[in-house]
């Protein structure tokens, strides 16, 4: 239960004294639902403001304070702007606009004849001095009343940065005392203030870098706590030793193509002894696009076989799942191992004999999506789960996959997005990792080309060319349908233009398509029934057609790196050379440019991660939309590349001194876990 000193924290925004129903759905626009949110929420700038006495060309479009004379209104009608004539003490004449003055807010503060002091951006409007919408109007002589240097939120429509200030200023009357968290060293050695006046300074902007530092490593340190809990409560409980004979993993080498790279040979070491002990593995095995991690997998799973027991590989799409379930049953050939599927889409008697069959220990392999893991799924002796992209290994995972099994099972969690070093602590801390680094044999370096999407002609009439000799494309669109804010082009219309070019070579995939219409577009592209898929990023992960060596991704400059990359991954699978055409709009910011020239340049998945940590910052690089990992609210990259390390040393040395948090900076620590929402680390704390 959340410590009752931070439930005023933990209110919702209505609670807050003049928040209505508008401003609580424009806050939570911003994803601001709570106080706590406000609270967190810091500045993205700084406002200077420059007290003047005089109005010279030099503080043009930059914001001033001075006093003014009221002198008249000119409005020409209802719906113009009212234009408030007033004269500075030099002299010189200036205009303040307001687009609109309801009520006579306007001429209320601005009385005729009265002087006031008032703080604004100057601007020049043909020859004449305005300031529209005056931040600042108060009494002359209260030059207490308008700060000279004011910060800046990130705001949406209908909230202003006052409005947006003053909300944040309710959030931290609501911040208590709390006890401090932080190593003492640490905080001495790096000067930080304790955690309330680090709130206070970074949204005052008073000697905010030390300040801000402090949050983003209470940030930091709170994730790092919570994975070294996950980690000692999973070493702390004793597994189930699975050491394998080698008869399945030995057939399956004899029968591969060509033998494993040093890479993988390497990973499968590193995998089945770690499986070969009692305490569960924890292990993330992390390659770039073909680097052949599913291999790596099966042999950790033919290992959960050999030893009597069942392996379960969870993917993150129906798609996937059934791409892995080919690939798997391929690999396996005549191998005397049961591989069977359970996603959503199972229903009825089939479903009913896969969970019995399942229940049995007739399925050696289970493949599926999340539906593997419902409560009516039942297994009757699983000791090894791979989870395939994109799902976190987090708390709540844990604990469904240990109601699965009779002793917590054994866990490898795969990636093809090559991630950052940096990174890989941040999501994956309570993990060992093992790294694909070489590409199987066979594998070409795939050629990309960057082109502006005014060549759309020269792109259709070079697609043809490649179609008409038989070969297979991929054409990726941003979205699904029109956007009402955007120009970006329809997967849906593209894929409609391109018929009329093609005809039935073109085939059609996208997210908002039922299972079965999915399934049969993938199929009918794998055996080559049509030539062309046009398809949205539903793509990006784990689809493979060899066949295919021509990837053109349309308007590419609004892709991440990352996720250029591994659509980019989904040619190159076959001994062809292949090909990947970016297209670009005609303009183009020059970080987009040169994000695109480094896809040029490199196959190299993890310098392009690298190079996607320090353009997008850490929040972004795995796409929030595809990993479900929450943003980063307060740690940037660069504090996260200084600051990480120091937090998991820390955690880690609290966690091994004081592994129930019973100490005094332990109950601290408790709060620090509440307060970031990694709570559910608090239920694995040892008692005594």
């Amino acid at each position: 239960m959340r410590p009752a000193i931070l439930n005023p924290l933990f209110a919702e925004t209505a609670a807050l004294k003049g928040v209505g129903p508008a401003l609580v759905k424009g806050l939570a626009r911003l994803g601001l639902n709570r106080a706590v949110d406000l609270l967190f929420h810091l500045p993205v700038a700084a406002i200077e403001r420059f007290p003047v006495d005089a109005l010279t060309p030099m503080w043009i479009d930059r914001f001033v304070t001075l006093e003014v004379t009221v002198l008249g209104y000119d409005q020409g009608g209802a719906r113009s702007p009212l234009r408030v004539r007033c004269v500075a003490d030099d002299g010189t004449a200036l205009t303040l606009v307001y687009f609109q003055d309801r009520g006579g807010y306007a001429k209320k503060l601005l009385p005729l004849g009265e002087r006031r002091l008032i703080s604004g951006r100057l601007e020049r409007y043909g020859q004449a001095l305005q300031i529209v919408h005056p931040d600042h109007v108060v009494a002359a002589g209260r030059s207490d009343a308008i700060p000279e240097r004011e910060p800046v939120y990130g705001l949406t429509e209908g909230i202003a940065n006052r409005r947006m200030g003053a909300l944040v200023a309710l959030a931290r009357e609501r911040a208590p005392e709390l006890a401090e968290w932080i190593e003492p060293s640490v905080l001495s050695t790096r000067g930080w203030p304790d955690w309330k006046a680090a709130t206070e300074r970074a949204h005052r902007l008073d000697d905010e870098g030390p300040a801000r530092d402090r949050l983003a490593y209470d940030e930091l340190l709170a994730n790092q706590l919570a994975l070294a809990l996950v980690r000692a409560d999973t070493r702390r409980r004793k597994g189930r030793a699975l050491p394998g004979t080698a008869k399945l993993t030995v057939a399956l080498a004899a029968r591969l193509p060509w033998p494993m790279t040093g890479a993988q040979q390497r990973a499968v070491r590193e995998i089945t002894g770690d499986m070969a002990q009692d305490a569960p593995m924890l292990r993330l095995l992390q390659g770039d696009v073909g680097s052949g991690k599913t291999l790596v997998a099966l042999m950790a799973l033919l290992t959960a076989v050999e030893s009597g027991a069942q392996g379960a590989f969870l993917a993150p799409t129906e798609i996937l799942a059934r791409q892995h379930l080919a690939n798997l049953t391929a690999l396996l050939g005549d191998l005397p191992v049961r591989v069977a599927i359970l996603t959503g889409r199972e229903k009825g008697k089939t479903r009913a004999e896969t969970l019995a069959a399942l229940a049995a220990g007739e399925i050696d392999i289970l493949v599926g999506t999340h539906a593997i893991f419902q409560e009516a799924v039942d297994y009757r002796d699983l000791g090894l789960v791979v989870i395939d992209e994109q799902h976190r290994f987090g708390v709540h995972q844990r604990l469904m996959l240990q109601a699965k099994a009779k002793l917590p099972p054994h866990l490898l969690v795969m990636t093809a997005t090559p991630i950052p070093r940096t990174l890989t602590l941040t999501l994956y801390g309570e993990m060992d990792v093992s790294r694909l680094d070489e590409l199987p044999p066979g594998r070409q370096p795939i050629e990309t080309r960057v082109m502006n999407l005014e060549r759309l002609p020269e792109v259709y009439a070079a697609l043809g060319r490649h179609l008409a000799a038989g070969g297979q494309a991929y054409w990726v669109c941003p979205l699904v349908a029109e956007s009402e804010k955007g120009d970006l082009a329809a997967a849906e219309l593209r894929a409609a233009s391109l018929r009329e070019e093609f005809g039935a070579a073109v085939g059609l995939v996208h997210g908002k398509m039922k299972g079965p219409e999915k399934d049969a577009a993938m199929v009918d592209f794998a055996a080559a029934r049509t030539q062309l898929l046009v398809a949205t990023t539903v793509i990006e992960v784990g689809v493979d057609v060899p066949d295919a060596t021509l990837m053109i991704i349309e308007q590419a400059e609004r892709f991440g790196l990352a996720q250029l990359h591994q659509l980019r991954g989904r040619v190159g699978r076959g001994s062809g050379r292949s090909v990947c055409l970016l297209l670009r709009a005609p303009s183009v910011s020059e970080t987009a440019k040169s994000r695109l020239a480094l896809m040029r340049e490199t196959n190299d998945g993890f310098r392009i991660a690298e190079e996607d940590l320090r353009l997008r910052g850490a929040g972004e690089i795995l796409g929030a939309r595809q990993s479900g990992e929450p943003e980063w609210r307060l740690a940037d990259p660069v504090q996260m590349s200084e600051l990480l390390p120091v937090a998991r040393d820390d955690a880690r040395l609290l966690v091994e001194r004081d592994g129930g948090l019973s100490s005094p900076r332990g109950q601290a620590a408790r709060v620090l876990l509440y307060l970031f929402e990694r709570d559910a680390a608090v239920g694995l704390l040892r008692s005594g």
